[in-house]
């Protein structure tokens, strides 16, 4: 068996696609922060696509790490001459595999951060990509300003300081380009954020603020930072992963990525120095990302959120397995149908049934094994942007709420700690400690968690909210999880 490199290419199986163009006439054009599975399942796949098909040879990707963790990652990327496998696996249980060639350089930061840079300053490159989680953008959860207090940031704005964060890399590399004569470099997130290049915006241009006076306002003026909506599902490669690009397809790949079938990307179109025909490979590039945004963050990761606490505590572990069960399918139907859809945007050209059947398919995936424990961390991070604004929109409209309000009951009580088996639950949440103290006290207050102004505003002073949650909390605790959601799905517990 060969292991994964340019020179086993030409031994390969003919069941694993490899990359049809010469990777040595590559240049970089873009620079992508965080190279993790989802960048790789998504963004680095389509400039892959592209360049398969004659074109964007001019636009191949530096891949940059910033945590020290990541020489772990630069070794095996080095070793294989920066070439992964990509594993599609279909609803029928067909695999198909791809060697994907577009990362044709990776750097690591805190090896090297003067490289890092200067790769960012060469007039190639017209892209910085981000995938940096939304805990890299460095916001404070409550306000959504710049947290100037973060000890990294604040290390890099130390007179002379050799930059460590992605605020600090990528604000000199710009300085430096200004410095040059060469114009800025387009900024384009890919994290799963609402408005994630407003964010941005905000956040480099307050970072640039803090580091020289005009800085941020020069940034604002001339730098683009597009909006874009990012949607594949994409799973931790697990060692069993491993096990089976090598059985399958007959190569070792220590850094395989496996994904599901469905892909989308819909993309503002700003960028000033241009970019790869992302058109052509089945990108939607739009003038406006919104409307596309709130139907994917309000319609699959709300629903992520309303399968991953029930089911878990009805005994479930994996997503395909609560999908596959009728009742929870039908009751998150009728949330999409009934309680999310009512919110959405206009969105012309797209048949927002299929999209809301094609989820559920998705989600039944049995070979994707998307758990729920994944599904259900950080979850103080979740619900307030994907489902407390539905909750919001339905009370001032006066629509149907009790599915929502179930949802954050079914939250409360995962948050407990003991499923309704009496095993323990590991609550995984940067707010863990408060999640958990407040839940402790459900019953006997059963305001207890919704009363966190931080996450929930002034929802426990709403009647008809607070009365859909509590008779979902009492009936979780009452009768448990499958027969909450049997009411729900007949049309009670909490009709409001």
């Amino acid at each position: 068996m060969s292991k994964l490199s340019t020179a086993a290419l030409s031994g390969l199986p003919e069941t694993l696609s490899v990359p049809a163009y010469d990777r040595s006439a590559i240049s970089v054009g873009i620079v992508h922060f965080g190279v993790g599975g989802f960048h790789r399942a998504h963004q680095a796949m389509y400039v892959d696509r592209l360049m398969n098909a004659g074109q964007a040879l001019d636009w191949g990707i530096c891949g940059v790490g910033v945590l020290p963790g990541d020489a772990a990652m630069k070794t095996v990327v080095d070793s294989q001459d920066c070439l992964y496998t990509l594993v599609l696996k279909h609803p029928d249980g067909t695999r198909e595999g791809r060697v994907i060639g577009s990362i044709v350089e990776y750097l690591l930061a805190p090896e090297d951060p003067e490289a890092v840079i200067e790769k960012m300053a060469a007039p190639g490159t017209r892209i910085v990509s981000l995938t940096i989680t939304e805990g890299g953008y460095n916001f404070h959860h409550v306000t959504g300003e710049f947290d100037a207090g973060n000890s990294a940031v604040a290390a890099d704005l130390e007179p002379g300081a050799v930059p460590s964060t992605v605020f600090g890399l990528v604000t000199e590399a710009l300085v430096r380009r200004r410095e040059r004569g060469l114009p800025p470099f387009t900024v384009m997130s890919c994290d799963n954020i609402q408005g994630n290049g407003d964010v941005a915006r905000r956040m480099f241009t307050a970072y640039a603020d803090l580091r020289a006076p005009g800085l941020g306002e020069w940034m604002r003026d001339n730098v683009a930072f597009p909006n874009s909506m990012v949607d594949r599902i994409t799973p931790v490669t697990t060692e069993e992963d491993r096990a089976m690009v090598a059985e399958d397809f007959g190569v070792e790949d220590a850094w395989p990525v496996v994904s599901e079938d469905f892909e989308q990307w819909v993309l503002e179109e700003d960028f000033p120095l241009g970019r790869p025909p992302f058109e052509d490979a089945g990108v939607q590039v739009v003038d406006d990302v919104e409307p596309f945004e709130l139907m994917k963050l309000r319609l699959l990761n709300a629903s992520h959120q309303g399968q991953c606490y029930f089911g878990y505590l009805a005994g479930y572990r994996y997503a395909h397995e609560v999908c596959q069960d009728p009742l929870f399918a039908r009751f998150l139907l009728d949330y999409m149908d009934l309680e999310a859809t009512p919110t959405l945007k206009p969105l012309p050209g797209v048949d927002l049934q299929a999209y809301k059947r094609k989820l559920i398919e998705r989600f039944s995936n049995e070979y994707v094994r998307d758990t729920l424990a994944r599904l259900c961390a950080e979850s103080s991070d979740r619900i307030p942007k994907w489902l407390l604004p539905v909750i919001r929109e339905n009370l001032a409209a006066g629509g149907e709420i009790h599915r929502s309000a179930a949802i954050v009951a079914s939250w409360a009580r995962y948050t407990e700690g003991t499923d309704e088996q009496g095993e323990p639950i590991t609550v995984v949440d940067r707010l863990r400690g408060p999640l958990m103290a407040a839940a402790s006290r459900n019953r006997e207050d059963p305001l207890a968690f919704i009363s966190q102004p931080e996450l929930f505003g002034d929802l426990a002073s709403n009647d008809r909210f607070v009365q859909a949650y509590t008779e979902a909390l009492a009936l979780l605790h009452d009768a448990g999880a499958r027969a909450t959601v049997e009411k729900l799905a007949a049309g009670g517990a909490g009709t409001a």
